[in-house]
């Protein structure tokens, strides 16, 4: 069975259409690569030993995956396609209103002509905003968003509750995770933040081989264990499993809406995740603290009950294991771009 990727080839996404084929479909992947390189396509490949189908267009271009749509016919969708910085959002709010909540509803208009039978849809945490109560789980209250990002995430569930309750035939599966980091085991695909990185695990990878100068951590004055904002990490293979687990509950059950939190459980705190970073690279990290940074939750993690308990998931990561995997992805990564550079010349 074919399922739609799109944001195929990002970090979340990549990793998803491996464990899709290790699960038996065939992901069809739409990634415009404004978030990822083409050279992730070829390393999906090396994982998983057969060719990756995939188109580069945005999403927004109806006609493009009108066309894709009806020459390749997948039964589900997987949607991650959408920019995803926090503080990004806060300096330039437009972009994540036109990419996130506009590419959407024109990606809807083309699929509403389609038979979909699941649809997965990459929400986040954010839309808790700052909770009252934590573990938070699916049940809270939906406070007003931190950043423009947050508030993107809280519209497409909106946008996307309100269109699958007319379709009596297919399902969504609104997947709310919490903080993704990690790599692939085999070190082939990971995080690639274009420019700075504005996600923690990438400057301390960064920050580790020398990329960057030092790590800035931001703020040590929050009301949490060691005054650093905590959050619930989960590895991206854990979380790619996710998606597989509420795809394949979806094309089973096509007429209902579900919500389920994606984390560990577990609270860690930027301080916890620097010291896991230096036990398992075997070297100290250069850091300093800084101001709070505009956006940041202070502290948040998940109670996952409920997709443990329906979709029988459960992360199998630790926060070393998912360092480790960065930290070996980071190191492959020049290589990967440096061979990918010499192919365009």
């Amino acid at each position: 069975m074919k399922i739609l990727l799109t944001g195929g080839a990002g970090f979340i996404g990549s990793h998803t259409a491996v464990a899709l084929i290790e699960n038996g479909f065939d992901p069809v992947i739409v990634d415009d690569f404004r978030n990822s390189e083409p050279f992730v396509i070829e390393n999906i490949e090396k994982i998983v030993g057969k060719k990756i189908t995939y188109y580069s267009l945005n999403i927004g271009n109806k006609e493009g995956v009108k066309n894709i749509l009806q020459r390749e016919n997948p039964v589900g969708v997987i949607h991650f396609a959408a920019d995803k910085a926090v503080n990004e959002s806060v300096l330039n709010p437009m972009k994540y209103y036109q990419n996130n909540v506009l590419n959407l509803i024109n990606f809807l208009e083309v699929i509403d002509q389609m038979n979909i039978n699941s649809f997965v849809f990459s929400s986040s945490c954010t839309v808790y905003g700052v909770p009252d109560k934590i573990p938070v789980n699916e049940s809270a209250l939906i406070k007003p968003a931190f950043s423009p990002y947050g508030y993107t995430k809280q519209v497409g569930e909106r946008i996307l509750t309100d269109f699958f309750k007319t379709k009596n035939k297919s399902s969504l599966t609104l997947l709310r995770y919490f903080n993704p980091i990690g790599a692939h085991p085999s070190g082939l695909i990971g995080e690639l933040p274009i420019g700075v990185p504005s996600n923690l695990v990438p400057y301390i990878t960064q920050a580790g081989i020398g990329k960057r100068k030092k790590l800035t951590v931001f703020g040590k004055d929050y009301d949490t264990k060691d005054g650093t904002c905590v959050r619930d990490y989960i590895h991206v293979v854990d979380l790619a499993n996710a998606h597989v687990a509420a795809l394949k509950k979806g094309l089973k059950r096509k007429d209902s809406i579900k919500t389920y939190n994606v984390g560990t459980g577990k609270g860690a705190s930027v301080l916890d995740v620097i010291k896991a970073f230096e036990k398992v690279s075997q070297q100290g990290l250069n850091y300093e603290f800084g101001p709070r940074r505009a956006g940041d939750v202070p502290k948040i993690y998940s109670d996952n009950f409920l997709i443990k308990n329906e979709l029988a998931w459960h992360p199998k990561f630790s926060l070393e294991d998912c360092l480790e995997h960065a930290w070996k992805w980071e190191k492959n990564l020049f290589n990967f771009k440096y061979k990918s550079e010499k192919k365009q010349d």
